[in-house]
């Protein structure tokens, strides 16, 4: 009997998880109702909260799995060799981090910079994220006198502030990407030898 309670609750998770992808889908992140999920899952709104704390633990799940697509594209891409490759590559899920300013409060209340006692699908992002941008640092042609690693934070840090001003009055005259390239070529650029 434990077993088929378990993989009941397996599906009903799974189901508010699909339903709720597909309003997002068709209305986007932003308009995404509890009513809207549990009605369309066929669920109690107790059910939902059964397995979801709120709206925004769900929106992490969901969030979190739509970067790591991202994610699994940017890995399988080849190395870049300088900054405007870099930014290439970064470009399509900074576009999708910034597509909605819902979507980026969310990334930022999971991202671990909140003071989150939990690590979570969107925290687990940007270690990821680090990761990939740590080993393309190591093959392009990028300074060498510090750590991958740190570049890598770096990098992932001035993307962070590249988005938060995007979304500042009174600094997203520049284009998001055009501001990420200066950060990246003051931090990522070797310095010429003497």
């Amino acid at each position: 009997m434990i077993k088929q309670t378990q993989k009941r609750s397996i599906e009903t998770r799974a189901k508010l998880i699909r339903v709720a992808t597909e309003a997002i889908a068709a209305n986007g992140h932003s308009a995404l109702r509890v009513e809207e999920v549990v009605k369309n899952a066929g669920v109690a709104k107790g059910t939902f909260f059964a397995h979801f704390k709120d709206k925004d633990a769900l929106m992490e799940l969901i969030i979190g799995a739509q970067i790591n697509e991202y994610l699994d594209a940017a890995e399988a891409m080849t190395a870049p060799d300088d900054v405007d490759e870099l930014i290439t590559r970064m470009r399509p899920l900074m576009n999708f981090m910034t597509g909605e300013r819902y979507i980026f409060d969310v990334i930022v209340r999971h991202s671990g910079a909140a003071v989150k006692e939990e690590i979570g699908p969107i925290a687990q992002t940007f270690d990821r994220t680090i990761e990939i941008v740590s080993a393309w640092i190591a093959q392009g042609q990028f300074r060498k006198d510090v750590s991958e690693v740190l570049l890598a934070e770096g990098v992932q840090a001035f993307a962070v502030q590249a988005m938060a001003l995007h979304f500042c009055a009174i600094n997203n005259q520049e284009e998001m990407h055009l501001r990420f390239k200066t950060y990246l070529q003051a931090w990522l650029t070797p310095t010429p030898t003497k």
